[in-house]
């Protein structure tokens, strides 16, 4: 089923956030000190990509750089990521087909929010995440 859902979303909308976050992490990645955006951006654009049968988990290990790294992030950026997430996610919600693809889209919200310090993992193994 997950595989289904995987399909579907990746023509109605998965493609397109992977471009939009793989631009974002190529821009990110031009000055040294935005490569830790850039590859959180990346990281975000391949959940994005296929999101049914992952889900994120904390670092443990994450430590106070990936902290005021989140704090920046929220504030120059985080906060648009989310709620296009979130208008996204209504929006796909309208339509009875569209319901498991708006609960993916509100799934990235909080990845989107504070990605520094969070690992992708499969959802058969959320706590074998290092």
């Amino acid at each position: 089923m997950k595989t289904i859902l995987n399909v579907i979303w990746l023509v109605l909308c998965g493609f397109w956030m992977f471009l939009g976050y793989l631009v974002a992490g190529a821009l990110l990645c031009i000055t040294i000190i935005g490569i830790p955006f850039g590859l959180a951006s990346f990281r975000i654009g391949r959940y994005a990509l296929w999101p049914f049968g992952y889900t994120t988990v904390e670092r443990r290990d994450a430590g106070a750089p990936s902290c005021i790294g989140n704090v920046l992030w929220l504030i120059l950026g985080g906060w648009w990521l989310a709620i296009g997430h979130i208008v996204t996610g209504l929006l796909l919600c309208v339509t009875i087909i569209g319901i498991p693809l708006g609960i993916a889209n509100f799934k990235l919200i909080p990845v989107s929010l504070l990605p520094l310090g969070r690992e992708i993992v499969r959802t058969d193994q959320p706590f074998a995440a290092r």
